[in-house]
């Protein structure tokens, strides 16, 4: 008796939404009833005798459930109850014995055999002895139909397809064949006109024509195209039907994004206050993909003017050299610094998901920080690696962020002392059932340098305040100048642990502990604090205000501390 049946839970038409079906299931059965329920769907009637002929369709539809999952020893006893005008049917369903699979035979032939997309899944679902469930049998089939779509095996097809069922015996065979065919190839990229030379959108396709066919190399190129920045509409397609000699034509159609944009946004926090970003960004400005922008950011104590030119390398979307320049002011509590920068930056996001940057910088940067002033210049050669992993949502549920970077000058080589500068950031998130989150943040740095004095402010270390240790006003923990005033620390230690619970959707809030200091010798005590606050996720991403006081410092007053922005 062949006879698949294609009856697979639908859990979410449960008890909620089929107050006027009620199963009841000997012996008891949870998969069995929820097919049933999810199968049959809601039952509603007017009156008793319009539900009575339901029952008689509710009744069949719950045999067909139940034998989809191999009780085909099945008595179903239909029942209508409640008020005349308010019916309920209840169904009472007797299992007997399953059917069993006996005899169990999977075939792969074809030049897919043995190769890893047709392996089977090892499972004891589609082992004699194991009850019949034609979901099972279905999924399998499927399985193999989407992995030969997927693999480039478009001539592979089912040569033995037999479930039979014996149910007066209780048993099944199995009799499965797929034969896979040749594999395709992918053929020869082809774009749709764009001002884009064909050198750089080669240069983007990561796979060479003739290799074996794989939807992921397209899906991967459809999201580096977009990931580019050059592109608003990007549609990769490979028609089997216009394949020859198994060789599948790649044809790529793109629509170029508006070359300019501009961007302008405004935020607060209790470091800085108000502050307000204005962006610009040319994202192409010639055939070869080269880009431009500049940034300007301005608060009561910093104001930043920035510039840079991008050239994509090989591959383009993961490869670039940028050229940058930049006019900083930094007013702080004891600092008051002016520095010019200007470099070129190499950016690589490795296989990995690792972001490497090798660069080089000129800073020369005036400043006057407690009682001394300074004026230094200094070559930097630099290497840095971060990494994000998140669920890419404005609040993410878990995740962690990574940064490391290594910095240096040398006295004599255009710098003015020698210096080695390291810093490292780590942040973890981490969400238990929903409501329940814990945040990590941990910071750490370090130099050594043959004159401390002369190290600019901007690579000087310190701590305090809304992202370091809160209870503290920003940048105010560091080693003091004999009249009191912070001149920054040769090394940084901080670290924080948030827990946060979500008492109504998108409103948290939080207790945590923070530790740290910026010190100048590793025996030098850290500060602790301690606070609650609360946290609203808005529709630009998570709005924190905190109250936190130091526990080290008693006579600290409680101080309030706000800020926007992701916590990774």
């Amino acid at each position: 008796m062949a006879r698949p049946l294609l009856l697979i839970s639908l859990l979410a038409w449960s008890a909620v939404c089929q107050a006027e079906l009620v199963v009841d299931v000997e012996p008891a059965n949870d998969k069995v009833r929820d097919n049933i329920r999810a199968f049959i769907g809601p039952v509603e009637a007017p009156d008793h005798r319009t539900m009575w002929r339901l029952a008689r369709h509710s009744r069949e539809q719950a045999i067909d459930a139940a034998r989809a999952l191999g009780y085909y020893d099945v008595t179903v006893r239909p029942e209508v109850t409640g008020p005349e005008d308010d019916p309920i049917l209840s169904l009472s369903v007797q299992l007997g014995e399953p059917v069993r699979l006996r005899e169990v035979t999977i075939a792969i032939g074809g030049e897919g055999q043995g190769t890893d997309p047709f392996r089977v899944p090892e499972t004891g679902q589609l082992k004699p002895g194991a009850v019949l469930n034609h979901g099972n049998y279905e999924s399998l089939k499927t399985l193999l139909s989407n992995q030969a779509l997927r693999y480039g095996y478009f001539s592979g097809e089912f040569t033995r397809n037999r479930l039979v069922v014996n149910p007066d015996a209780q048993y099944a065979d199995i009799q499965l064949r797929y034969d896979t065919g040749q594999r395709y190839r992918l053929g020869q990229v082809s774009f749709s006109e764009t001002p884009f030379n064909e050198d750089l959108l080669d240069r983007m396709v990561l796979f060479e024509p003739g290799v074996p066919y794989n939807s992921d190399l397209l899906a991967e190129l459809n999201r580096d195209l977009l990931a580019s920045g050059y592109f608003d509409t990007v549609q990769v397609t490979a028609p089997a039907e216009e394949a020859e000699d198994l060789r599948i034509p790649v044809r790529v159609y793109l629509e170029e994004r508006e070359p300019n944009s501009l961007g302008l946004g405004a935020g607060f926090s209790t470091d800085v206050g108000p502050r307000l970003r204005v962006d610009w960004r040319q994202h192409y400005l010639n055939a070869k993909g080269h880009s431009r922008g500049a940034e300007l950011e301005l608060s009561a104590p910093r104001q930043e003017l920035t510039g840079f030119y991008q050239i994509p390398l090989t591959p383009p979307q993961s490869s670039n050299l940028r050229l940058f320049t930049g006019l900083l002011r930094d007013t702080v509590e004891d600092v008051d610094t002016v520095n010019f920068t200007i470099g070129g930056l190499h950016q690589r996001r490795l296989e990995d998901g690792w972001e490497r940057g090798i660069g080089l910088r000129l800073l020369h940067e005036r400043f006057t920080i407690g009682n001394d002033e300074g004026n230094s210049t200094l070559l930097l050669p630099s290497i840095s690696f971060q990494k994000t992993h998140s669920d890419g949502s404005v609040d993410p549920a878990k995740g962690y962020s990574l940064r490391f970077e290594l910095q240096g000058a040398k006295e004599g080589l255009v710098s003015d002392i020698d210096l080695i500068h390291a810093s490292a950031a780590a942040r973890g998130l981490y969400t238990v059932k929903e409501r329940h989150r814990m945040l990590v943040r941990t910071q750490l740095g370090g130099m050594v340098t043959s004159d401390f004095d002369s190290v600019p402010p901007t690579l000087r270390f310190f701590a305090g305040g809304d992202q370091s240790v809160r209870g503290y006003d920003y940048r105010t923990l560091s080693p003091v100048d004999e009249t009191g005033e912070h001149i920054g620390g040769q090394y940084l230690v901080a670290g924080s642990l948030e827990y946060q619970y979500e008492f109504i959707d998108n409103w948290r809030g939080a207790v945590f502990v923070d530790h740290g200091n910026a010190v100048d010798s590793l025996s030098d005590p850290l500060k602790t604090s301690v606070g609650v606050g609360i946290r609203w996720v808005s529709p630009v991403g998570p709005i924190r205000i905190d109250v936190a006081k130091s526990v080290s410092d008693p006579e600290e007053g409680f101080r309030i501390h706000f800020a926007m922005g992701p916590e990774l």
